[in-house]
């Protein structure tokens, strides 16, 4: 475990830089969770590390594999000085155990919602998961081990989140797009979806 935890920072660090600043989070019965931040200009990045410690579980599963299975981690990136946005550690490290505390397993499409404002002020309660491969890439590890994903979230309104739940994640990234959504203004509002 700890040697694919030291693997992931070392990749976090090639694709995003040093961190800035990094806070812990252990919840009962799960493994620590670390959320790191990095500034990239007025981009404010929090990646997490921990969650690919383990493989996702299918829950259905009868037995959970330890070497098998999909391994993640999650990357935020918000416009920083607009909000208090470093409250997303807590948030992010809650997202990130939940693979080890209800089972899930976290992939592209996924909605995440967490109950509560994501920091301060914050119009958003969840997030969509996007595809991997664009800040930072893939970390392949050895054989039988599945590669590491670094998935990367997007904030969603209560609306969007809604829109979603009916229409799917692409119909609501093309929406985004067709708008010309900034998808890391902590402070947006909902696309229009009408």
């Amino acid at each position: 475990m700890a040697d694919v935890l030291a693997l992931v920072e070392a990749r976090l660090r090639t694709g995003l830089g040093e961190p800035g600043a990094r806070a812990a989070v252990t919840f009962l019965g799960t493994d620590r969770v670390e959320v790191l931040r990095f500034t990239d200009g007025d981009v404010v990045r929090y990646a997490t590390l921990g969650m690919s410690a383990q493989p996702m579980t299918d829950p259905t599963a009868a037995l959970a594999d330890p070497v098998k299975g999909p391994r993640a981690e999650l990357v935020l990136s918000v416009r920083g000085g607009l909000a208090d946005t470093d409250k997303v550690l807590r948030p992010l490290a809650v997202l990130a155990a939940s693979p080890q505390v209800e089972g899930l397993v976290v992939a592209p499409g996924a909605s995440l919602d967490v109950g509560e404002p994501l920091w301060p002020g914050a119009p958003f309660t969840s997030v969509l998961v996007a595809e991997s491969g664009g800040l930072v890439e893939d970390l392949d590890l050895d054989a039988p081990m599945d590669p590491v994903r670094f998935l990367p979230l997007l904030p969603m309104t209560p609306n969007e989140a809604a829109w979603k739940r009916v229409h799917g994640a692409a119909a609501l990234q093309e929406r985004w797009l067709n708008s010309g959504t900034d998808l890391r203004d902590p402070l947006r509002k909902s696309v229009p979806l009408d």
